[in-house]
């Protein structure tokens, strides 16, 4: 059993093919609504999130996902608008 106390049982989860990036963990740390939505939306949704970040060819456009992503969750948006999926799944 897990400490619930511990950094393992705190940590944001990944999704089904991909694990959540730090620079996108740290962000959601931040943001205790984000994070709310994060941890209550389903691996799957979670994975978009994940990869629609990770796709970002420049690490500016990654940046701007990443702030975009967490006020969407924060608002509890649950997938990010006018992706096709993770095509890793």
């Amino acid at each position: 059993m897990v400490d619930p106390t511990s950094s393992l049982a705190l940590a944001p989860p990944g999704g089904i093919v991909h694990d959540l990036p730090d620079d996108f963990a740290a962000q959601l740390g931040r943001e205790p609504a984000a994070l709310s939505t994060w941890r209550d939306i389903s691996p799957i949704a979670r994975n978009e999130w994940i990869c629609w970040v990770t796709y970002a060819k420049k690490a500016e456009t990654r940046a701007k996902r990443i702030n975009w992503g967490v006020e969407s969750l924060r608002d509890g948006k649950r997938r990010p608008c006018c992706w096709p999926g993770c095509p890793h799944r």
